[in-house]
């Protein structure tokens, strides 16, 4: 018992914070799923999450930080892995691999990934919040792709780089989610590679699976 008092008094203030915040996500995507955007108030699900008004306004400002929030939260990230120093072809089949590789997990939230979407095309707050937000996003991935390849003349500016990115990402991933007979894994490759300037011949070497590995997908 003492040992677990020392442990809780050692643990940073931060855990209970983001414990605080996930918990009040989850709520927030409970209510949502039942009564829609619209309809889920910061009162109730603070109320849902067995919290008072106050602890979900300590950690979000209103409604649409929320919202952008929770469309983060359960939104898996895409994540290359390449080696410091790899040259831009390199890092768009990375990119490529990770995007085919993110599909299983962003097919289980996809549906209130779209909801969300859609209610940010109705309400300006909510549409407003999200740009605010991808700009920032932007921003910040520029800067990187500046810095990561500075001795590398890209294809197109890193300002314009990121966003197509972006689109090219997200929109393969939901196409491939609504007709996956129509995109498999050898258009996700043939794309950020074509945005690289640089086609393999063979799916194999790039190292896309077989059509049939991708079906059973």
């Amino acid at each position: 018992m003492t040992s677990d008092r020392k442990s809780a008094r050692r643990r940073p203030k931060g855990d209970k914070r983001e414990r605080t915040r996930m918990k009040l996500l989850e709520a927030a995507r409970e209510l949502t799923r039942e009564k829609g955007y619209q309809h889920a108030t910061m009162e109730d699900i603070a109320r849902r999450a067995g919290m008072t008004t106050g602890a979900i306004y300590s950690n979000f400002r209103n409604r649409e930080e929320l919202f952008i929030a929770l469309s983060e939260a359960y939104w898996p990230p895409v994540k290359p892995s390449f080696k410091p120093g790899s040259d831009f072809p390199t890092f768009m089949r990375a990119f490529a691999k990770a995007t085919v590789a993110v599909i299983p997990e962003r097919r289980v939230v996809a549906v209130g990934f779209l909801t969300g979407r859609a209610f940010a095309l109705t309400d300006e707050k909510v549409r407003r919040r999200a740009r605010d937000h991808t700009a920032k996003s932007y921003d910040a991935g520029a800067a990187w792709l500046r810095n990561m390849f500075s001795d590398l003349e890209l294809p197109i500016p890193p300002e314009t780089l990121v966003r197509v990115i972006h689109a090219l990402t997200e929109g393969l991933v939901l196409q491939r989610l609504l007709t996956p007979e129509l995109v498999p894994d050898e258009v996700f490759y043939a794309a950020f590679e074509t945005l690289a300037g640089k086609r393999s011949s063979s799916p194999s070497k790039r190292g896309a699976p077989s059509s049939a590995k991708q079906r059973r997908s």
